[in-house]
């Protein structure tokens, strides 16, 4: 049970209203139909400082959709927060990212099946999160592809889901309804 409930939308701040209730491409919700922008928008203030940053990266960020999604996915399976991962499962799905690969990022970048880049950016996200750094060896390998803007992203994309999943676990959020949990062992 979540340690603070998620706005009804009777109780939708007028000026939140209009945010909370956009429609959400490809999912067939509204934003506030979410636990999370339901949750976090009892903070007005910090929900509308805080939206422009998580739609940028999560949208117009230079890191192509599949990337971001390792990354994040990644990163919720880090920090345990089952509400991150399956939210970006479901992402995840409207992408196209097929349920094996999602299922080897939990099993992490030293998997069988992985590219080097692709390895490279799940280790970052490992590395981030034991180390706060990403090596120099895994930083050379992610410069071999990506440009300084991609590089900067990467490390504030870890960074940013950290600061998510440390609200939602804080927070206690539940999941939303149809959301995945966590990936069966293998």
């Amino acid at each position: 049970m979540a340690r603070i409930p998620p706005l009804r939308e009777s109780e939708w701040d007028p000026e939140l209203a209009p945010i909370l209730g956009v429609e959400l491409a490809g999912a067939g919700t509204r934003l506030g139909d979410n636990n999370i922008f339901a949750t976090l928008a009892r903070h007005k203030d910090l929900f509308k400082a805080w939206l422009p940053l998580g739609g940028f990266l999560l949208g117009a960020g230079v890191l192509g959709a599949r990337e971001r999604e390792l990354v994040i996915l990644r990163t919720g399976y880090n920090c345990s927060s089952e509400y991150e991962w399956g939210q970006h499962v479901r992402i995840s799905q409207l992408l196209g990212i097929g349920a094996d690969e999602i299922q080897r990022v939990a099993d992490g970048p030293d998997a069988d099946g992985w590219s080097e880049a692709d390895a490279a950016l799940l280790r970052a996200a490992d590395e981030l999160h034991t180390h706060s750094k990403v090596t120099d060896d895994t930083w050379a390998a992610l410069a071999d592809r990506y440009d300084e803007a991609a590089l900067i992203e990467l490390a504030m994309l870890v960074g940013h889901y950290h600061m998510v999943a440390f609200a939602l676990n804080s927070l206690e959020v539940d999941l939303d309804d149809g959301l995945p949990g966590w990936p069966q062992p293998r």
